[in-house]
């Protein structure tokens, strides 16, 4: 019986171009899903979009020198053409900035407001007076509140690894210009995650998913609490409450409705306007979300708890295969460290399908795997040459050769023969069984068996010495029948995970068709036409030349080297020894910046008013190019030099100097708000 089958992918953000590690995660492993069971006959809507919102994309763009929009409609082309490149069949790919996103981000709101859970806080953010407005965690820097790192980011240091809120953090400013910040109350809603514990646990129950996904969701629910959905700024949907101005919600609460809202769009685009509800309605349609396992909590836990609280019964997600990370030559994708693939010269040397096929060979479903170039070029000399196209290849020609190009009789078979097509039979179930229980990687293990049982029996039967005698030939034709019946099954079982050549082995068996539109147990069940004449036989696949995978090795270490060097600013040279006698003549105090002026005519000093706890000094110091309001520096509590010579600087006196260190983002002073001015620096 036919089946309404929903399936959805991790909406990509669209902060940056996506690479083959995200494409092992969910998109190919989905991909392949949506192709099968589209061969099986089911009503399949295959939808994704670009995720779009959020402080991420308004602080790259910022740094870009333009508008979040621009910024999100250059990724969304991109990612969009990427998708297109690796024949990802996607029935509709739309957009968290499509107008018809906002009714059904608000209208959960809604929803979930008059059933009682969201709440309303006052809560203190850190607010930039010179900006004029609260500052969103990414735009935050200061002193990490647990190891006193200088730099910390606003939820996280980097240094020590400690989280936060961000006023927690001591002396923060803003990241972009460096002006202090205050806290300052501010209202946001809450969504009170922790009423829905019990309704999450008694569903988790039911779901029959990979024990991490199971488990990792079940410690998040037992962890449950009430969590803030808004935020202050003007990217995003909008609140929709007259007291909400300048709130709009966090991505990670508007990004999973975006499956809905995408839906919504195929809809229309298609003239059907209502056609959504036929999937997200009904409780007979099969939902299955393709994610990576970073995006665990948002679709086993969080968008599900969003789904109970709605008034309109939307399907929840039945089957959510979460895969592992894929990551390149040992190490995590990256293209700020040099460590990727330049894609534009990957697909001018190197096929779809070779990529397609050894990501699948390696798919990350229960532990992390990687793509390596020398496994690269094992799957495809090895594995698609060696094994898929040699069988393909001897039994075409064969049969051009000696048949004429047609379609051979099948006579009577013997015990070999019967087995053989069993072996086919047998791995077709297989590899339909691997598919249907997300086992990408089992699946195409079971194509190569299938094409080397082919290779073996062709072997075995030995069909050029049958062809030389007119008794044996009938049995060389029962041979060759059987050789082209393995490859009308090994190219539909391909089909999902290499399409490109699968078409190209299907109309070389003399079928015009398109495979992909064809249905698995018609295919199964009708034998190829005998006397056929078939087109005349073609390579379908081509080796990798050594020498290519060699280039490639070298030009990734190479430019991870330049990559690395690049950021990596050489130390200065150690200067001559000193004794302790030399370091004991320094007195070195904290001293409290009381004012801080430009010095005019300068482009680098500042004057500052420092006490050192038994006077005032005047110090004149050339950090303003790190400090770019001087009035942040009030109040801070730094180390001088106290017995330095005055010396006289743009015409100011100037008696002391203020430590610093020189990094790759300017000077920095040295800040010890714990102590006291006077104290003593030993």
């Amino acid at each position: 019986m036919k089946k309404k089958v929903l399936i959805t992918a991790a909406l990509p953000y669209a902060n940056g171009p996506l690479h083959f590690g995200h494409i092992a995660g969910a998109y190919l492993p989905a991909d392949c899903y949506a192709r099968f069971q589209r061969l099986l006959g089911n009503d399949v809507l295959f939808i994704c979009g670009s995720d779009e919102h959020g402080v991420a994309i308004t602080l790259t763009a910022d740094v870009a020198g333009r508008s979040p929009k621009e910024h999100v409609d250059i990724f969304h082309a991109i990612n969009a053409s990427f998708f297109q490149k690796l024949a990802i069949t996607f029935d509709h790919y739309s957009r968290t900035t499509w107008p018809g996103h906002v009714a059904p981000t608000q209208q959960f709101f809604r929803d979930l407001l008059d059933n009682g859970y969201i709440e309303e806080k006052v809560t203190e953010q850190l607010y930039s007076e010179k900006e004029g407005k609260f500052l969103a965690d990414r735009y935050v820097v200061g002193t990490c509140p647990k190891c006193g790192f200088m730099e910390a980011r606003g939820d996280e240091c980097q240094k020590c690894g400690a989280s936060y809120e961000a006023t927690d953090l001591k002396a923060p400013r803003s990241k972009q210009t460096g002006s202090p910040l205050v806290p300052k109350a501010t209202n946001h809603w809450f969504l009170r995650f922790d009423l829905f514990k019990e309704k999450l646990r008694e569903w988790l129950a039911t779901r029959a998913w990979k024990p991490n996904v199971v488990n990792f969701a079940r410690h998040y629910i037992d962890e449950l609490r009430p969590r803030a959905i808004t935020r202050d700024s003007e990217w995003g949907i909008p609140v929709p409450l007259p007291e909400a101005k300048g709130k709009v919600f966090y991505v990670w609460f508007d990004a999973p409705i975006g499956y809905i809202s995408a839906t919504q769009d195929w809809a229309e685009k298609a003239g059907k306007s209502e056609a959504w509800k036929d999937f997200w309605l009904d409780p007979a349609t099969h939902y299955v979300q393709f994610i990576g396992k970073d995006n665990i909590p948002f679709h086993a836990v969080f968008f599900p708890a969003m789904t109970m609280g709605q008034k309109q019964p939307y399907k929840l997600v039945d089957d959510l295969p979460a895969n592992e990370f894929y990551n390149l030559e040992g190490r995590q994708f990256s293209k700020s460290e040099g460590w990727t693939i330049d894609l534009e010269r990957f697909f001018k040397r190197f096929t779809v399908d070779q990529i397609r096929y050894t990501i699948a060979a390696n798919a990350p479903e229960t532990q992390d795997s990687e793509f390596s170039w020398r496994d690269f070029e094992m799957r495809c000399n090895s594995e698609l040459v060696g094994k898929y196209g040699n069988f393909a290849n001897r039994t075409l020609v064969f049969v051009a050769n000696h048949l004429e190009g047609r379609v051979p009789k099948r006579g009577p078979m013997a015990e070999r023969d019967v087995q053989f097509l069993q072996t086919i039979e047998n791995l077709t179930s297989q590899i339909a069984s691997s598919f249907t229980q997300f086992h990408l990687r089992k699946a195409t293990q079971l194509i190569m068996e299938l094409a080397q049982a082919g290779n073996v029996y062709f072997d075995a039967k030995k069909p050029w010495i049958a062809a030389k005698n007119e008794e044996t030939r009938p049995d060389m034709e029962t041979t060759l029948s059987l050789c082209l019946e393995a490859l009308k099954y090994l190219a539909l079982t391909s089909s999902p995970i290499i399409p490109s050549t699968a078409q190209k082995l299907w109309e070389l068996l003399g079928f015009t068709t398109l495979l992909e539109k064809e249905e698995w147990e018609t295919v199964c069940g009708a034998k190829i036409a005998e006397s056929r004449t078939l087109p005349r036989p073609e390579l379908l696949l081509h080796k990798v030349e050594p020498t290519w995978i060699e280039e490639e090795i070298n030009l990734l270490t190479t430019a991870a080297a330049k990559k690395a060097a690049a950021v990596s600013s050489p130390c200065e040279p150690l200067k001559t020894s000193i004794s302790i006698d030399d370091v004991r003549k320094l007195d070195l105090r904290i001293g409290k910046i009381m004012s801080a002026e430009i010095v005019a005519k300068s482009k680098k000093l500042y004057k500052l008013t420092v006490d050192i706890g038994i006077e005032t000094r005047t110090i004149v110091s050339g950090i303003r190019g790190s400090y770019e309001d001087p009035q942040e520096l009030v109040g801070k509590q730094v180390v001088l030099v106290a017995n330095l010579q005055s010396a006289t600087l743009m015409g100011i006196e100037s008696q002391g100097m203020v430590l610093a260190a020189d990094t790759d983002h300017g000077l920095k002073l040295i800040i010890l708000q714990d102590a006291q001015p006077g104290d003593v620096v030993s």
